[in-house]
């Protein structure tokens, strides 16, 4: 295996074209018969000539050197920046991303825009949650999740990002979807409730908001997302409880939503990352644009 520092020595040999100009050149001291010993060894190793002489004292690369500076200037000619980033804490690289369907398409879309236009050299790669992604940030498999969480576990910080408030919502050709006032569950304790299948916490809070009104649904159809249970609605198939960051609830053709009053309860987003001595550079760059809730 090629050894690094016979692998500088050529590179600076092949950059200054000059043995005694390589060693002037070199990040750290050397001599210029170091260097030499550095390209004959790597010569050695190789089995093939990398440089020829043209003069007193400069050298060209052979064709079989011109293939390998091709290959390791771009590396060496770019640790300076990356070690000034480095040091910056401007950083780039992937960032992954674990999130509910509904911040996917209401809350993470201006956010990553702001940050494209301040950090075009942070990838971002999102995946759409069906449940609070705690255990894959908990794991490495993600950096970051950005979800409702009922309470921040010990191991994860956090910050927040945005509150929903719940919807009553109906289809729009339902017969109270006219109504000038607020409807009430009361009014749809015989009628089909769609719920949450994925996530038992959000089917929790939605039963125990319809128990606050004394209403036990006759019978339930569920869905894994809130976008699905929408659709559901929007299909005529029953009605739904729903939190939504949006201010008027969700928006989609076929439903209808008034705001819950009571119990009047808002749910935090949070974005949350695995605790840990040595912050990561990219999420503090994506903290820094984050949304800024009112009051928060």
């Amino acid at each position: 295996m090629i050894q690094l520092q016979r692998l500088e020595g050529f590179y600076w040999v092949a950059r200054t074209e000059g043995y005694a100009r390589a060693a002037r050149a070199f990040p750290y001291p050397i001599t210029q018969p170091g260097v030499h010993q550095q390209v004959k060894r790597l010569e050695s190793e190789l089995g093939v000539r990398l440089f020829e002489r043209v003069g007193k004292d400069r050298v060209v690369l052979t064709p079989q050197g011109r293939a390998l500076y091709d290959y390791v200037a771009p590396f060496y000619e770019g640790l300076p920046g990356l070690e000034r980033a480095l040091r910056s804490g401007e950083v780039g690289g992937r960032l992954r991303i674990h999130a509910s369907g509904h911040t996917l398409l209401h809350l993470l879309p201006p956010w990553l825009r702001r940050l494209q236009g301040q950090r075009s050299d942070i990838e971002v790669a999102l995946f759409e949650a069906k449940v609070p992604a705690v255990s894959l940030v908990r794991s490495g498999e993600a950096d970051l999740l950005v979800d409702h969480l009922p309470e921040v576990p010990p191991d994860l910080d956090a910050r927040l990002v945005g509150r929903t408030r719940a919807f009553l919502c109906i289809p729009s050709n339902h017969r109270l979807a006219r109504s000038k006032g607020a409807v009430s569950p009361e009014q749809l304790k015989d009628e089909p409730f769609i719920t949450y299948s994925s996530d038992p916490q959000l089917r929790e809070l939605q039963l125990a908001a319809l128990a606050h009104f004394g209403v036990v649904p006759p019978r339930m159809y569920a869905a894994d997302s809130s976008e699905t249970i929408l659709g559901f609605v929007a299909a005529g198939l029953g009605y739904s409880l729903l939190a939504s960051l949006l201010p008027r609830g969700p928006r989609v053709p076929g439903v209808v939503a008034w705001p819950l009053t009571e119990p009047a309860r808002e749910f935090p987003i949070y974005a949350a990352w695995r605790k840990g001595k040595q912050r990561d550079p990219l999420i503090d760059a994506l903290l820094e644009l984050a949304p800024k809730p009112s009051g928060s």
